[in-house]
């Protein structure tokens, strides 16, 4: 385990390209370095890992390089970025403002145990013949409809009673339009899973599984947050993402 040996740092955005490029050693075209790949280049003084793929859902790389050599790494990549507007941020839009823009599933939020992967969006056309763990089960569900969807929500205002603007964090009840709890067939509640900022929507998005009856686009729903209840609304049932749904930003 070489976990404490490693620093990690992400570089994503419309011109992450030509951010990187400014430092490596090696072509990082898309040509030469596409979509999924990973090897080791040069950056500056620093030999990294780079592997071409995006949690947050844009063109980037996160960047493996040993631990001694991140703060350096951390200050060439600042200055190299300078000119295109580089800004440093934090793990909130790793874990949620980024990857739920693109619809991202997050281990311990909308992965768990009380969900199957057909609830939560990630069915693919074919099952490998291959066993593995869960198996049946996974068939067993993909044989009938789900009892619920995993789905994307907007918060359409956050203005409280009192003339405040709220903005849930996680775990908050979703209610019918008429502020009744939604229950599905197999007796589980909605809740939001994960909530964030989704600064390149101008919305606030919430994450939650709905019932068929209620996992319409464009169906009005409510959130209850510190007693109050504001309205959303359903934006993306299912996989397809708010933001780039086609990939072309982060595959360019």
């Amino acid at each position: 385990d070489v976990s404490s040996a490693v620093c990690t740092v992400g570089v994503w955005g419309p011109r992450a390209r030509d951010v990187v490029a400014k430092l490596a050693a090696e072509d990082i075209s898309h040509e030469a370095f596409p979509f999924g790949a990973a090897r080791w280049v040069t950056l500056g003084s620093v030999d990294a890992l780079l592997v071409r793929i995006s949690y947050v859902g844009d063109l980037g790389w996160e960047i493996h390089a040993p631990f001694e050599s991140g703060g350096r790494l951390g200050d060439d990549l600042a200055e190299a970025g300078r000119p295109q507007g580089l800004v440093p941020v934090g793990a909130g839009v790793y874990g949620a403002t980024g990857r739920m823009e693109k619809g991202y599933r997050l281990m311990g939020h909308e992965l768990e145990a009380a969900y199957d992967p057909v609830e939560a969006g990630l069915a693919l056309p074919r099952v490998k013949q291959q066993d593995f763990i869960g198996k049946d089960a996974y068939l067993a569900a993909r044989e009938g409809e789900p009892a619920a969807t995993l789905c994307t929500l907007t918060v359409e205002s956050h203005r409280s009673e009192h003339g405040i603007d709220r903005f849930p964090l996680g775990h908050e009840p979703i209610l019918d339009r008429n502020g009744r709890p939604i229950v599905d067939a197999k007796g589980r509640r909605s809740f939001v899973t994960s909530a964030g900022s989704g600064p390149s929507l101008g919305k606030h998005l919430l994450m939650s599984y709905l019932p068929p009856e209620h996992a319409v686009e464009g169906n009005r729903l409510q959130v209850e947050y510190m007693g109050e209840h504001y309205p959303v609304k359903v934006a993306r049932v299912g996989r397809t993402p708010l933001f780039d749904p086609e990939d072309t930003r982060m595959k360019s």
